[in-house]
């Protein structure tokens, strides 16, 4: 274990709005976001699992511990990251996973990056260490301000030390397909949705739906009576039906081969209930119905106008640098929220040093 933070302090103190830092972990995710920009403050090196109680089901660790590592140390114990964070290489650490709060299949059951997180230390813009929530789940100080940072992109401070709940993995895992046209799969999983189902990932694209159950036998095997469907396999979680298992990790670390290719990846987020789409392109849906990835050669314009329409948002996810500066990432906020953002950026960050321009060229 390596603690770094004195070497960290030091760099922020020497840092200015002139000569700006852009804060890494392992890199795997440089290409979510606008461009970074500033001189590279890598976290890799700052380590180490710093409490962990199963019985507590919450971990803490520093923000460079390497995502794999806390999976293994929590799969030993039957526990799990339920938001299923994409790892995208080995190189992905801690703190990157809740800098960009991304979350794989599992986030529609489960919930989100930042409802798991419960408390953060950080190091501010003017290297002030501030300690945010706690490490029991009952500790509720400051839990807003925690999962604040959550998805911040590293704008608003540095992680030091993370504390996240766990739980416990699901006994058995099934999947089923259905062959249904995208219309008829959001109809049917919003069904599913409102039913006592075990239901906790889903998946269409190109007239197939595959749908993920998990939890007790029982469970599932009442389930799989009742949606029928071609069932794909079933099996314990630490040995999952062949191909199952790699169908659901290609879709959380995005190495499925929808995810491969030059064309520009946008992601939607969409009321689960919102009716299909027309836009040019290949989609893919998960989420229930509320995250639609499509990949796409139609104007920003077209796609945002689609998305506000049926009361969502679309974010340029993978694209070259040119579209990006073009386009923005993430869609225009409204002036009183960018007001909001503004504010929390002058209240962390005063002197601007923290990857500028990485969410919004105003922050």
């Amino acid at each position: 274990m390596t603690d770094l933070t004195e070497q960290f302090r030091e760099r922020i103190l020497a840092a200015s709005s002139d000569a700006p830092l852009c804060i890494r972990g392992g890199g795997s995710k440089d290409f979510y976001g606008n461009e970074p920009r500033g001189e590279l403050l890598e976290t890799r090196a700052h380590t180490g699992v710093l409490a962990y109680e199963p019985t507590e089901l919450v971990i803490t660790m520093r923000a460079g511990t390497p995502l794999a590592e806390i999976e293994a140390t929590l799969a030993e114990n039957g526990q799990c990251l339920a938001f299923e964070p994409p790892r995208f290489g080995a190189d992905s650490t801690i703190g990157g996973v809740v800098s960009a709060g991304l979350s794989g299949p599992r986030r529609v059951s489960a919930g989100a990056v930042r409802d798991f997180v419960l408390g953060a230390k950080i190091l501010d813009g003017a290297a002030r260490e501030l300690n945010f929530g706690g490490q029991v789940m009952k500790n509720v100080a400051g839990y807003d301000v925690s999962r604040v940072m959550a998805g911040s992109l590293g704008t608003l401070g540095l992680f030091l030390e993370l504390s996240l709940k766990v739980l416990p993995r699901p006994v058995a895992e099934a999947t089923l397909r259905f062959e249904m046209a995208q219309a008829d799969a959001l109809d049917k999983l919003n069904q599913w949705s409102a039913q006592p189902l075990p239901l906790v990932a889903s998946a269409w694209q190109d007239g197939m739906l595959s749908v993920r159950l998990g939890g007790a036998r029982a469970a599932i095997a009442a389930a799989e009576k009742m949606l029928g469907g071609e069932k794909v396999g079933v099996g314990e979680v630490q040995c999952p039906a062949a191909g199952t298992a790699s169908f659901w990790d290609g879709l959380r670390d995005q190495r499925a081969n929808y995810f491969a290719g030059a064309t520009p990846l946008w992601r939607l987020s969409v009321p689960s209930v919102a009716p299909v789409i027309d836009l040019p392109g290949a989609t893919l849906i998960e989420w229930g119905g509320a995250q639609r990835w499509l990949r796409s050669t139609a104007s920003t314009e077209e796609l945002r106008a689609a998305a506000e329409k049926v009361g969502g948002s679309a974010t340029l996810y993978r694209a070259d640098t040119a579209l990006k500066a073009a386009s923005g990432v993430f869609a225009p906020l409204p002036a009183p929220l960018l007001d909001l953002h503004r504010r929390l950026k002058q209240t962390f960050d005063p002197h601007g040093i923290f990857n500028p321009g990485r969410m919004y060229k105003e922050l």
